[in-house]
């Protein structure tokens, strides 16, 4: 069974992308800021807009709003993909699996990634609370804001948080959230 995607020109979605056998290889500073470099260069040629991310070791969940008109999202992540892959020089880039061996593939990333097309402003809201407090769930760190690598900061600048939003509360997510 062939897996199609669907594409609502001008939608918003929320993605998971993962690491190569979840190689913890997205916190590195260095590799930071290169994945900020990834996303600069796709969203240059294909404008979109980052709702809410998190950038996690081994995967990373964001929100995207495609202009009108346009629902190509997978171009997007090819581009941010194969860039960050092009300039990673990290020691992890030359495990190449046997599989991608062949067409000399740089084993950085799985090949593909999960989308979910948001449908309402609930939906939009529960995935945003999906995204920031992932690092909590997989037990980063214990406090939301103790995650820098995330839009958290900036939902709280636009007094969308509160600075200390699940803190006190252990926050789970209904089973259709954020698979990954």
């Amino acid at each position: 069974m062939e897996y199609r995607r669907t594409q609502i020109q001008g939608g918003t979605y929320f993605f998971t992308v993962v690491t190569y056998n979840r190689h913890p290889i997205l916190c590195y500073p260095d590799n930071i800021q290169l994945l900020r470099e990834a996303f600069a260069y796709a969203m240059k040629r294909y404008p979109f807009i980052i709702d809410a991310i998190v950038i996690l070791p081994d995967h990373l969940h964001c929100i995207w709003t495609l202009p009108e008109g346009d629902g190509d999202f997978s171009t997007r992540w090819r581009l941010i993909k194969s860039y960050f892959s092009r300039k990673c020089e990290r020691k992890y880039q030359g495990q190449i699996s046997k599989s991608r061996q062949k067409k000399q593939e740089k084993a950085i990333w799985q090949r593909r990634f999960w989308e979910h097309f948001i449908r309402d402003e609930q939906d939009f809201i529960n995935h945003v609370d999906y995204i920031h407090y992932n690092p909590v769930h997989h037990g980063l760190v214990k406090a939301v804001k103790d995650w820098q690598y995330s839009s958290f900061d900036r939902y709280v600048k636009q007094e969308m948080y509160d600075r200390d939003w699940g803190i006190s509360e252990n926050i789970t997510f209904d089973d259709n959230i954020g698979k990954e």
